[in-house]
């Protein structure tokens, strides 16, 4: 799909202001526990609590095509690992025609309809309604992403960067059919998984950069508690319904909103509603700690491989042999 494209540290001072630091930490240590005590438990000693929420506004992108964008905004333009997120929605003659990549890979996973994809190197499929295609970009893919049935077309689509030692690899493709994705259920809370475990089970996707991906749909009066490797980024996107995330007296926060979960053991979330369900990905990886630069489809480490990127596909070499000759059907 196309694109335009903290931890808290107390410094080391003079013994009053650390003291006063350790208080203020310790007031603010007494009010989580004393939020999750009015309400109920958590689920962990240190709940990952919300550090920031974004709505992701309709923008056009393609070609007659309308995305929700979270990550990827001025307000979120990246979470290491993760550069972009679109919510899309495409109706017919509208899409994503011929477009390149480098240096990324790209998770398209439909919540409604389906999409045909086609490529310069032959390889072409269509996903349907619950289908994820996990499509490493590296050294270069130039493709095409078109619904394929009456309607709207929906689904969601993040961008996962590459460590620079897989960013020249050669283009590659995991696509999972909605029957193949395990799911478990407990308590009245489903998760289908994508990428990563949850509740004892695995996915069998293969992820270079180390990577959850959980599609859960709680019912009303529901809790979950979902543990995350401590050194990962993390965030929620609400696909419908309200959820509270963090402690359980926190604000419900609604659809179309990305919540960025801070530090701690794992994700905690209710749905309060007494009728509506909630469902929402949740989403983690390994952060890779490099350098980004990104000019459109590429993203790399330096501004002169970006360059190079940019001559390539030009030239079509390095990867984009075959960009001069090939068209979608």
């Amino acid at each position: 799909m196309r694109a335009v494209f903290q931890r808290l540290i107390l410094p080391a001072s003079r013994a009053c202001r650390g003291n006063t630091q350790i208080g203020n930490a310790k007031k603010a240590v007494n009010f989580v526990r004393n939020a999750m005590s009015e309400s109920g438990s958590s689920g962990f000693d240190s709940p990952r609590l919300v550090t920031k929420k974004v709505l992701a506004k309709l923008q056009r992108e393609g070609d007659g095509a309308a995305v929700r964008r979270s990550i990827g905004r001025s307000e979120l333009r990246s979470l290491d690992p993760f550069l972009m997120l679109d919510e899309f929605s495409v109706s017919a003659p509208g899409g994503f025609p011929d477009h390149p990549h480098r240096g990324f890979e790209t998770v398209t996973y439909m919540l409604e309809g389906s999409f045909t994809h086609q490529d310069f190197a032959g390889h072409n499929g269509t996903i349907q309604t619950g289908d994820v295609q996990w499509m490493t970009a590296g050294r270069g893919i130039i493709h095409s992403e078109m619904p394929a049935g009456q309607g709207v077309q929906r689904g969601l689509q993040l961008w996962i960067n590459l460590s620079s030692e897989y960013k020249m690899i050669e283009p590659g493709y995991q696509e999972l059919l909605s029957s193949d994705i395990k799911t478990a259920e407990n308590d009245g809370v489903e998760v289908r998984i994508i990428a990563g475990e949850s509740m004892g089970v695995e996915s069998p996707v293969y992820t270079r950069t180390p990577t959850m991906y959980l599609d859960f749909t709680m019912q009303p009066r529901t809790q979950f508690h979902q543990p995350i490797p401590e050194s990962w980024n993390a965030f929620i996107y609400i696909i419908e319904g309200e959820g509270v995330f963090g402690v359980p007296n926190s604000s419900p926060i609604a659809a179309h909103h990305t919540v960025v979960l801070g530090p701690g053991e794992g994700m905690s979330a209710w749905n309060r509603s007494s009728s509506k369900p909630l469902r929402f990905v949740l989403i983690a990886g390994q952060p890779l700690n490099q350098p980004v630069v990104q000019h459109g489809p590429f993203v790399m480490n330096t501004e002169a491989e970006i360059h190079q990127a940019i001559e390539d596909y030009h030239n079509s070499r390095n990867g984009f042999e075959m960009a001069k000759y090939w068209r979608s059907q």
